[in-house]
């Protein structure tokens, strides 16, 4: 049976029935046009014309934005034209994204760019190295005039010396065959066996500090420890900087001998109940903590971050995770000027 569908401000409508953008209907119909074209592979050119359609399978809003992304990466991006390849690099880009925003089998791309599923495992492990590299050469850590600069007026109010909001975050792996591995890995928080990384982000959430992967096992101490951001402190950090934190996140005789604080909720320590002021001073430190939570909820619209990591993949995994927290930093800021 044909499908009707006409495009209009605020939705689409499909076979007479008017659908808001954004939901499921909408979106479904949307991959299914798009797949069932016969005439054309899927490329760039499909969808350039249609923001619903580009935000949904790369993140960006539009054309533009995708093709400004893809211009940062310098000329360096033309070297990975091979000639039996059948994509050339803005469509291997397309497809990569396509890979970590929706999760999707390789097999599934295979159909969608008419190329072999060879080809599409080969371009998403040449691109995220790639990207990987590229993106590492642009440097995430603002200075501290700039974080003064860009703070919220709300933030800079309660916590004006705050320089970084740390929280770590796990993603899902295949249980591994090694019984060893499996132990390094598995998360007693999540219970199952994940990855694990330590990711910071300005009072004004933009992502600034993405660490390597570890074991699900790996406490968040321990990642801090074997961190640059302990390592190098002085690098990273200046006299009387804050870094904002979950109390779980015992940290503050790491950073002590640099001058530099770390606000984390109270621990009871034997309490039945907390004073009134630091019921207060939590809560303060609730409101404004969100914001990382916020912020790795935003980097985890890449499904592939969700979906269990393949075996074969897992040596990837820390460069997977750095390239979908930095492209957070090219989407709009979701922390307004007054929080």
């Amino acid at each position: 049976m044909d499908t009707s569908v006409t495009n209009c401000i605020n939705g689409i409508i499909i076979n007479g029935d008017f659908y808001k953008r954004g939901t499921k209907a909408v979106d479904v119909q949307l991959q299914c046009n798009l797949l069932t074209d016969g005439q054309s592979k899927f490329s760039i050119k499909t969808i350039k014309d249609n923001p619903v359609a580009m935000k949904y399978y790369t993140g960006f809003l539009d054309y533009k934005h995708f093709m400004f992304f893809f211009g940062i990466l310098g000329p360096a991006v033309n070297h990975l034209q091979s000639r039996s390849s059948r994509l050339t690099p803005v469509n291997q880009l397309l497809l990569t994204l396509i890979k970590l925003r929706q999760a999707k089998d390789d097999v599934e791309l295979s159909f969608m760019f008419r190329v072999s599923e060879a080809t599409v495992s080969k371009t998403i492990i040449k691109w995220i190295n790639f990207l990987y590299f590229q993106l590492k050469e642009i440097n995430i850590w603002p200075s501290q005039s700039t974080v003064q600069q860009h703070m919220p007026t709300g933030f800079k109010r309660l916590f004006p010396h705050t320089r970084v909001l740390l929280d770590a975050t796990e993603i899902p792996i295949q249980k591994p065959s090694n019984v060893n591995s499996q132990s390094a890995t598995f998360s007693t928080y999540k219970h199952k066996n994940t990855l694990k990384a330590m990711i910071g982000c300005t009072p004004h959430g933009c992502v600034s500090y993405v660490s390597d992967c570890y074991g699900g096992s790996v406490s968040d101490r321990q990642i801090i420890e074997r961190s640059p951001l302990c390592k190098e402190a002085s690098k990273y950090f200046e006299r009387n900087d804050s870094i904002m934190a979950d109390r779980g996140i015992m940290v503050q005789d790491v950073f002590a001998s640099n001058n530099v604080f770390v606000n984390t909720p109270t621990m009871l320590k034997g309490k039945s109940q907390l004073e009134p002021k630091d019921v207060v001073r939590d809560r303060r430190i609730a409101s404004k903590r969100i914001d990382i939570e916020r912020v790795i909820g935003l980097s985890k619209t890449f499904k592939l971050l969700k979906k269990e990591l393949a075996a074969n993949k897992l040596t990837l995994g820390s460069r997977i995770v750095y390239i979908c927290f930095s492209m957070t930093n090219f989407r709009p800021a979701i922390v307004n000027d007054w929080a």
